[in-house]
């Protein structure tokens, strides 16, 4: 297959649903001679913060010169960038070659798109002869296609309420799914702060004897802005004054548990230079996430800040970001989100914090349109509700009605933060 034909392919795999479970992942890597087990690799499961956990950790990892995969979803404007090696994306031909091979492989067997997409994965990983492969759960953990792995340290960054049809109406249930994770006696650090969901984890961790290290106990992050913070670690090493690339507070836990990932790795010969930590930190790129970006020049100069936010926790994250980093601006949203997606108290606490909600519609079968989520949107707010169907019409409409001294926030759906990219950088180059 060509490039194009690989993309087709790929793409009419999402007509099957989700559907969780090892058994057909296995059974293709077993006939791909299980790639998987051939590179070392660290597993990252939780509701929020998994890439940018991911992210940070390749980061340190590359900046002392390892060579570190990195798979993760969903994506922003290609596909391609699930796969990277050193925060390069997969090339085409690459890409093309190996979605042959694997749809060669299958035959007539059928699996869904997130099951072809981990055996891709593995298959590049284990072609380019990484160091080791950080490796990103796409949904749960337990019964997630990534699962097949052993890895050398297992994270759970948070659990909150997501995805309550597959994974659980209770934060016990979605912690039992998370914790599905980890592997007889390989250390587990967590990221989790809900009591409930902890001892979900110690539990399975007993039971498992894996060595179970936890944020807040056996290391910590004390935050002295919203971009510097102290970092102590599990062997009592300790980082003033880091500064992390990674705008809001929340991202301070994550760089800490990249960190506490870290030093678990050398134990594993994944030396890091102590003089190159905070190069890495303030060099970690995570696109889409709290990300800003400034579009024209003069009085055409817009401000604009994306972020995927798109469960109550994350929306909570970005309005305490909102609070720290931006108080006092006039805010145009433009919003755009799944119609299966809950919208609860943080989504209506921002709706109360910016002047107008541009609502449109993120371009994919999910998406809910522009009219439907001004039905979710209470009636008190109705009079700064602006419908705008097409992504392009809705940035048309915010830069005309602000200033350069207005932020424009778009949020609600990494696909809509991928548009809205595409069309404020100018290109997409994947």
């Amino acid at each position: 297959m060509h490039y194009s034909e690989a993309c087709t392919y790929l793409n009419e795999l999402q007509f099957f649903k989700i559907k969780l479970g090892l058994e057909a992942v296995s059974n293709l890597l077993r006939k791909l001679g299980s790639p998987h087990t051939t590179f070392p690799t660290v597993h990252l499961a939780g509701t929020n913060g998994k890439g940018s956990v991911g992210a940070t950790l390749l980061s340190l990892l590359s900046h002392n010169g390892y060579k570190v995969g990195f798979y993760s979803s969903p994506h922003l404007s290609s596909v391609r960038e699930r796969f990277c090696i050193n925060g390069e994306p997969i090339d085409r031909h690459s890409f093309a070659e190996l979605a042959t091979t694997i749809r060669d492989t299958l035959g007539t067997q059928h699996i869904t798109y997130f099951e072809f997409t981990t055996a891709l994965a593995f298959l590049w990983f284990q072609q380019q002869g990484v160091d080791i492969a950080i490796i990103e759960t796409g949904l749960g953990g337990r019964l997630d296609a990534t699962n097949v792995i052993t890895p050398l340290v297992s994270v759970i960054t948070t659990i909150d309420l997501d995805h309550q049809e597959y994974l659980g109406n209770t934060l016990t249930q979605i912690a039992g799914e998370k914790a599905g994770i980890i592997k007889n006696t390989v250390p587990v650090l967590s990221g989790v702060q809900d009591h409930t969901a902890q001892q979900v984890i110690k539990a399975t961790c007993l039971q498992k004897q894996s060595p179970l290290y936890t944020l807040g106990v056996d290391f910590t992050c004390q935050s002295i802005t919203p971009t510097v913070f102290t970092y102590t670690g599990i062997n009592g090493v300790q980082f003033k004054e880091l500064h992390s690339a990674l705008q809001g507070k929340h991202q301070q836990t994550n760089t800490c548990l990249a960190l506490a990932t870290a030093e678990l790795l050398q134990q594993n010969g994944f030396h890091l230079a102590e003089e190159k930590i905070a190069e890495a930190l303030q060099k970690t790129s995570w696109p889409g996430r709290m990300e800003t970006v400034v579009s024209g020049d003069g009085q055409d100069k817009r401000h604009f800040l994306l972020d995927g936010a798109h469960n109550e926790a994350g929306i909570q994250a970005l309005n305490y970001t909102l609070q720290d980093s931006f108080n006092g601006k006039k805010i145009i949203l433009i919003w755009g989100s799944m119609a299966d997606k809950d919208l609860g108290p943080a989504w209506l606490a921002l709706l109360e914090k910016v002047s107008v909600i541009v609502l449109t519609q993120a371009e994919t079968t999910r998406s809910a349109t522009a009219e439907q989520l001004e039905e979710r949107v209470p009636k008190h707010y109705h009079s700064k509700v602006r419908c705008k169907t097409e992504v392009d019409s809705a940035l048309g409409y915010a830069a005309a009605h602000t200033t350069p001294e207005d932020l424009i926030l778009i949020a609600g759906s990494l696909y809509l933060v991928g548009k809205t990219r595409e069309l404020l950088l100018g290109k997409n180059t994947l």
